[in-house]
């Protein structure tokens, strides 16, 4: 038995993949495009901050920023759980949701097998945000404790070190969980019509480049500026 999709169907889930994971490996694996990307100057900026945190005796502003990366890192992991739920809800009762797509303009209504393929889609999705997220949680959750655990000596740079490297990983994880829920909304288009999903891949994939690399943020950001 062969997959109700047609050829535009095909294209658009196409040119879904390659925005997400291409942009994904270009940006995260590339080393020289990876460096102007706001998500490298924050790594420094984190590293900065545990090495300045090494000759602190007090530490409890430090501790404090890391339980509000944890607070908004353990939020999306919450919402990811929320948004499976009414997933599942919509795969196992699709007839009202189809309803609904039916009364839009230009919606092109999916039939049931067709509309649990874009549903297992966005489980898929999202489910790989809530790995993502809970794995950056509990990378901040070390890092606290490494940060309560070193010395109060500037020379300890290894345990500043160490901490930094945690916290990146852990930020890291964190924007690809986020970068999911970008590409989750997009997918979402899909249940429309393939012409939304494709427009919608590209307008997710121009907005992630501006954020990461042609932002204000990113400008206020770079090294070279801070000095």
């Amino acid at each position: 038995m062969t997959l109700p999709l047609g050829l535009l169907d095909w294209i658009a889930v196409a040119v879904f993949v390659a925005c997400w994971v291409v942009y994904a490996l270009v940006v995260d694996r590339v080393p020289s495009i990876r460096a102007r990307s706001v998500i490298a100057a924050m790594d420094e900026h984190r590293r900065r901050w545990m090495l300045a945190a090494l000759a602190r005796e007090n530490r409890i502003a430090d501790i404090s920023a890391i339980g509000n990366l944890m607070s908004s890192t353990s939020f999306l992991a919450t919402t990811s759980i929320l948004i499976l739920g009414g997933l599942v809800a919509m795969m196992s009762a699709p007839d009202p949701a189809r309803r609904i797509v039916a009364i839009l303009p230009w919606s092109q209504v999916p039939d049931e097998l067709m509309w649990e393929i874009k549903i297992g889609m966005l489980l898929v999705i999202f489910v790989n945000a809530f790995f993502e997220l809970t794995w950056a949680l509990r990378q901040f959750n070390y890092t606290s404790t490494i940060l309560v655990g070193m010395p109060s000596d500037p020379a300890a740079v290894h345990h500043a070190e160490v901490a930094a490297r945690l916290a990146n990983r852990g930020a890291r994880h964190f924007n690809t969980g986020l970068r999911s829920y970008y590409f989750g909304l997009a997918a979402l288009a899909w249940i429309v019509h393939p012409l939304a999903l494709i427009f919608a891949s590209l307008l997710v994939l121009r907005e992630l480049h501006r954020r990461e690399f042609r932002s204000a943020a990113r400008d206020a950001l770079a090294t070279r500026e801070i000095r």
